[in-house]
């Protein structure tokens, strides 16, 4: 999922098919009879947000026609390329997403990069709705110092690498070190630290990579710090994730009892969840371990650790410049109480040597035409309730509504009001009355401009493939990394 930050086109040198003007004033309020005419809608991205939003589109009106378009040659976005390879049973939503892509009310269209192939526009003039539900591909960066020395790289590469993203297919991160160190004590922090330090032969049966696999093989990493700059109570990550780690094979924790003084006392009244989350950790701190814990971590080789207070001040290169050779932490302080409060540096610091940075200090939106407004500072699509400002029809849902943040189930109750809006915007005649021609008109504009769509049976065909090319190994799948060979496979 490359960034779309705002890639210009030679509209002028295509030819342009002129669609149908936008309504009057007047005809844009008129009531839109259901029962009369197609409601047509499209979403752009096929990830939760996307397909959760049309699914809930398609039950709710019986004449909604939904066009989902996706710029990757493949459906399901972040829960085929940002869900754990050894987190299976999070991806058995695709089956969900398979049978609303099934309706004959819906159809896929992948390989359209809307912003660049078509604009909002040109769908804006061709649909009666439009929901932006395209995530948030891309990351925050550091802003330090040695940011850009080799041997840092962003955990959504990491992960988009291990995943079979296909702009990240040729990553190579360099494991040949020690000592690996992850920024942000997200669910996303704990995943890429699990699967530099899960032994390979427990991730033979998933569909990680072929080349990550065989990378992770070869791996000298041991040790993984997982940095953060606020304490124990601000850990963004859940329970299951940290106790997979507590219970990874070949693996011990390093957790430092002082962190974890007084906070039995503070942990009181928060909510279940957090409490929860916060016991377990105290147990692995400040717990002797049973006979046989404490004899599985004596024998692991390979070893983990959350340190706290520590905000990331500069990458520090190796002797010779051309690589990161550790990382400066400024020691910080909490200033406020619970979940909001804030780290101040102390003026102290610390060195941490390591071979290799990954940053996972949260993903982040990116504008996808000029025509769509865009708030930089919170990465999101200014909206109301997914209503976008000042743009009658168009709408947005997900992450780019409301910030990289929660589950997939946040994702889908966050969907599910996009769509329950619109369909009030539908009936109280807020939409454009009167036929639109929706993926007839923008299939001619795509040919004019050399641009060949990928329908959901062509995926279904490359979805075989992949399944077939796993077996042998006993895998689910051996994902198919390059657009080309996909495009090749599909006789294109």
């Amino acid at each position: 999922m490359a960034p779309r930050c705002w890639r210009w086109w030679p509209w002028s040198a295509w030819p342009r098919t002129r669609l149908p003007p936008s309504e009057s004033t007047q005809s844009f309020r008129q009531q839109f009879s259901t029962q009369e005419q197609t409601a047509q809608i499209c979403v752009v991205g096929s990830g939760p947000a996307g397909f959760y939003t049309a699914q809930h589109l398609l039950k709710h009106h019986p004449r909604a026609h939904v066009d989902i378009y996706e710029k990757q040659l493949v459906p399901f976005g972040l829960v085929r390329f940002g869900v754990a390879p050894d987190h299976p049973e999070v991806k058995n939503v695709i089956n969900t997403f398979t049978q609303t892509a099934h309706s004959d009310r819906c159809a896929f269209h992948g390989n359209v990069v809307v912003g660049r192939d078509v604009t909002v526009q040109e769908l804006r003039d061709a649909y009666h709705a439009v929901v932006l539900s395209y995530g948030a591909e891309d990351h925050r960066g550091l802003e330090i110092p040695g940011e850009e020395l080799p041997g840092v790289l962003s955990a959504r590469a990491f992960v988009g690498w291990y995943n079979g993203l296909p702009e990240n297919r040729k990553l190579a991160p360099d494991l040949s070190c020690d000592t690996a160190v992850v920024l942000g004590q997200g669910n996303v922090a704990l995943d890429v630290a699990r699967i530099l330090l899960t032994p390979p032969e427990y991730l033979e049966k998933t569909d990680i990579t072929a080349a990550a696999l065989g990378a992770l093989r070869q791996s000298q990493v041991k040790t993984v710090w997982i940095v953060g700059r606020r304490g124990p109570l601000q850990v963004a990550f859940t329970i299951k994730e940290l106790r997979e780690m507590i219970q990874l094979p070949g693996t011990r924790p390093i957790l430092d009892p002082a962190d974890f003084l007084g906070l039995q006392d503070r942990i009181k009244e928060v909510p279940r969840p957090r409490k929860r989350l916060m016991e377990l950790l105290l147990r692995a701190a400040m717990e002797k371990p049973g006979v046989a814990e404490a004899a599985r971590r004596a024998s692991a080789s390979r070893a983990w650790g959350l340190r706290f207070f520590r905000s990331p001040q500069q990458v520090l290169p190796s002797p010779d410049g051309r690589r990161a050779a550790g990382i400066r932490l400024a020691v910080t302080r909490l200033e406020g109480v619970g979940e909001a409060a804030r780290a101040v540096p102390t003026g102290d610091v610390e060195d941490l040597p390591c071979g290799l940075v990954l940053s996972s200090i949260g993903y982040k939106s990116c504008p996808i035409d000029p025509s769509v407004p865009f708030d930089p500072k919170l990465g999101v699509i200014p909206n109301v309730e997914g209503r976008v400002v000042d743009v009658p029809g168009l709408y947005c849902s997900g992450w780019v509504k409301r910030g990289p943040t929660g589950v997939i189930t946040t994702t889908m109750t966050d969907s599910f009001v996009t769509g329950q809006i619109l369909l009030q915007d539908l009936k109280a005649g807020l939409l454009p009355s009167g036929p639109r021609p929706g993926y007839a008109a923008i299939k001619v504009l795509l040919g004019s401009r050399g641009v060949w769509p990928v329908s959901f049976s062509d995926w279904e065909k490359l979805d075989a493939e992949e399944v077939s090319r796993g077996q042998g190994a006993g895998k689910p799948r051996e994902k198919l990394l390059d657009p080309q060979e996909m495009l090749w496979l599909l006789g294109r």
